[in-house]
């Protein structure tokens, strides 16, 4: 799979995942009114989105952190793309780690928390630092691109469910004779 089509594959995904919300930071009359009409264009849901996932949304950064300084020194060196990404998504990626460690702080205590974020940061660390399971320093350079292009904390949640899989989550379609030839 070349990677422009495993980004589009990527991209496709996650925007069907979700739909787009525009940057809504304080909601309207209007749009407090069409809330419950509409339970994707709502900042309430972002806010679900994120605190459901945040565990997850907090290993993709360490992921693309930790990818990013591995693959500095080859060709497809990304970390000004992972700096655009989190950069981008800093709000978004402090949300997640405040609704996280209230979870542990409620969990194991303020100390105990502590402990926790950093056995997972270590575990995620040496997880991803021999590279990403299926995707190549090119690819996940080229996602961070993306992902920091757009600013929308839903996408950013299913990116990283998709991302953190063990597998992809789409394998590229193959022409029957491609198929055959294996």
């Amino acid at each position: 799979m070349t990677a422009s089509t495993a980004i589009r594959f990527k991209t496709a995904a996650i925007r069907a995942g979700a739909a787009a919300l525009a940057c809504l930071i304080v909601p309207t009359a209007a749009q407090a009114e069409y809330r419950d009409v509409d339970p994707y264009g709502s900042v309430s849901n972002e806010i679900d989105e994120i605190a459901a996932n945040a565990e997850n949304i907090r290993k993709l950064d360490i992921m693309l952190m930790v990818t990013s300084l591995r693959c500095r020194s080859g060709a497809s060196n990304f970390q000004a793309d992972y700096d655009a990404f989190a950069s981008a998504h800093l709000a978004t990626l402090n949300r997640a780690n405040m609704v996280l460690k209230a979870e542990l702080v409620y969990r194991f205590g303020e100390v105990g928390a502590v402990r926790e974020m950093d056995r997972s940061d270590v575990s995620m660390a040496n997880q991803y630092g021999e590279g990403h399971p299926w995707l190549s320093c090119h690819e996940l350079g080229s996602i961070a691109r993306q992902l920091a292009g757009d600013r929308d904390a839903i996408r950013l949640s299913y990116a990283a469910d998709e991302l953190l899989a063990a597998y992809p989550v789409y394998e590229p379609i193959r022409h029957p004779r491609q198929a055959s030839r294996r």
